[in-house]
């Protein structure tokens, strides 16, 4: 059988099962990740061919492997495409849950091979695979071991894994007619998008210094200050970063009754932003950071959470509603001060969701929490927020991913995971309980070829994504604007809102590197 058609559907994995079994064959089955298919593995295929009359693996899909940091390297389809390629190898299917359990409950094989390292394994996820083979009356082998190899050893031997991401940004941008004529497409469509930003605002102070020493009267670094630099930060730069891209926003905060709050509101005046605030904080929320050359060294925050109380939450609630009508996008920017409240997303969300288009949401710090934003189009956490939301830090993402969505109904989410990139994760058909708990991800690396500063990476993509959903792009076309906006970003000392014609820029010397991803030419 031609190698292409080995590469079966989870239906007609099924309907091959079911005709082995009529057949009175054997069925053998094996699972894993595969990432760089080597002498070992081939060793293990051919020992589980030989206990039976069908095999059939089952590839890991990107967004459950759950190896560290580049993995895998080889993307999915690559690696089902080389396994279909061997001889010993009679189907292939890519599975997209974080273990094969579910997949071997409907399945059922008659054998399941696992390499001789799982023989003592106390791994949860193994367990469940074991127990579910032999509820069925499976039988569980392991192989021989007599050939050792290791992906993960072969790959950290690599001097520079980081040469695979070309090849994964170019598949990437064929798999989802990503180039410079559709993205200038989709910013187009972003001016003059009404657009309403909803959060606590920041006041980012940087703190320029030089090392003096230590100091004389304690085991303590001595700075002496040389600058200083102030940024708008939290949600307002959400809304800068919106004008920026040719938007018409408004933002919706806290703001204090002191001149810094009124420098603010004219800052943001001046370009273009209508700023509607309750003046209820003693004083504006300020993070300092103390910078030395480029290394950040230390920082201080000020400000206290300041919740609105119930007569201020009804008049922003009634505010928000009354700026968010006619927009094609508004963008919750949660930093836990006090600003979005439940009792606030109880009074607009309903309304809001029979009226905007697109509605999106990110947390950050430990007072927020991203469930509450139910039934959003788009949430943008780091792993580790979405970990800390859901407390399960050992499942794979995928996994942790697909209990977010599912528990909060929220349509799509993109989870940065820092120097690594993104998985942008979705239901394939629109909602968890029509696509089978099945969650469709796509993983991207990160864009950026430096970083100089990463605060406001996440800001530049929840902005840039939310527009590109709300102009019509896909959500791995957002994902990819969102990714180039905050590539812009870090490259870049300080919060400072990313232009449209930047991000294009990004996407041209993207484009003509070494490295050019040949789907992305115009």
């Amino acid at each position: 059988m031609p190698a292409s058609r080995k590469i079966c559907t989870f239906q007609q994995l099924l309907e091959h099962r079911r005709a082995a079994r009529a057949a009175g064959k054997i069925v053998v089955h094996c699972h894993g990740c595969f990432d760089v298919v080597h002498p070992g593995h081939i060793h293990h295929l051919q020992h589980a061919r030989s206990l039976g009359d069908l095999l059939i693996v089952s590839v890991s899909s990107d967004a459950h492997v759950n190896k560290g940091a580049s993995r895998p390297l080889i993307p999915d389809d690559l690696r089902a495409g080389s396994l279909a390629a061997l001889e010993c190898v009679d189907l292939v299917h890519l599975n997209d849950y974080e273990t094969a359990a579910e997949l071997l409950e409907q399945l059922e094989p008659d054998i399941y091979v696992k390499g001789r390292e799982y023989e003592t394994s106390v791994d949860p996820r193994f367990l469940k695979e074991r127990q579910t083979v032999v509820a069925h009356g499976g039988e569980v082998f392991f192989s021989s071991g007599d050939v050792v190899y290791s992906s993960t050893a072969l790959i950290g031997s690599l001097s520079d894994t980081g040469a695979f991401n070309s090849e994964k940004i170019a598949r990437y941008a064929q798999q989802h007619t990503v180039s410079p004529n559709s993205i200038e497409t989709i910013l187009r469509r972003c001016r003059g998008m009404k657009t309403v930003v909803v959060g606590d605002y920041i006041l980012d102070r940087y703190h320029f210094c030089e090392a003096t020493g230590v100091a004389g009267e304690g085991p303590m670094m001595a700075l002496r200050a040389i600058g200083r630099r102030e940024y708008d930060g939290g949600a307002a730069i959400v809304a800068r970063h919106a004008a920026a891209m040719g938007a018409r926003a408004t933002l919706v905060t806290s703001l204090a009754r002191d001149n810094d709050s009124h420098q603010v509101t004219l800052r943001l005046a001046a370009e273009g932003i209508d700023t509607i605030s309750t003046d209820h904080r003693k004083q504006l929320v300020a993070k300092n950071r103390f910078v030395v050359e480029d290394q950040k060294v230390l920082k201080v925050d000020e400000g206290s959470i300041a919740p609105l109380d119930s007569r201020r939450e009804q008049q922003l609630a009634a505010q928000i509603l009354a700026a968010a009508e006619g927009a094609a996008c508004v963008i919750f920017a949660d930093f836990g001060y006090g600003t979005i409240t439940a009792g606030l997303l109880e009074r607009v969300m309903p309304e809001l969701r029979r009226t905007v288009p697109i509605i999106t949401a990110d947390v950050s710090g430990k007072q927020s929490n991203l469930l509450r934003f139910r039934d959003v189009d788009l949430v943008c956490p780091t792993e580790r927020e979405l970990r800390e939301t859901l407390s399960d830090f050992s499942s794979g993402i995928g996994a942790v991913v697909s209990e977010l969505l599912r528990t909060a109904d929220i349509r799509a989410a993109m989870i940065t995971l820092g120097k690594q990139g993104l998985v942008a994760c979705t239901w394939p058909n629109g909602s968890w309980r029509e696509s089978a708990g099945r969650l469709s991800s796509d993983y991207l690396p990160a864009l950026a070829s430096r970083a100089s500063d990463p605060l406001g990476a996440g800001d530049a993509l929840l902005a840039a994504a939310s527009l590109s959903l709300a102009a019509g792009a896909t959500l791995q076309q957002a994902a990819f604007i969102g990714s180039l906006a905050a590539a812009v970003e870090v490259q870049q000392m300080g919060n400072i809102p990313v232009l449209s014609d930047s991000i294009l820029d990004a996407l041209v010397t993207l484009t003509r590197s070494r490295a050019a991803p040949a789907g992305m030419v115009a």
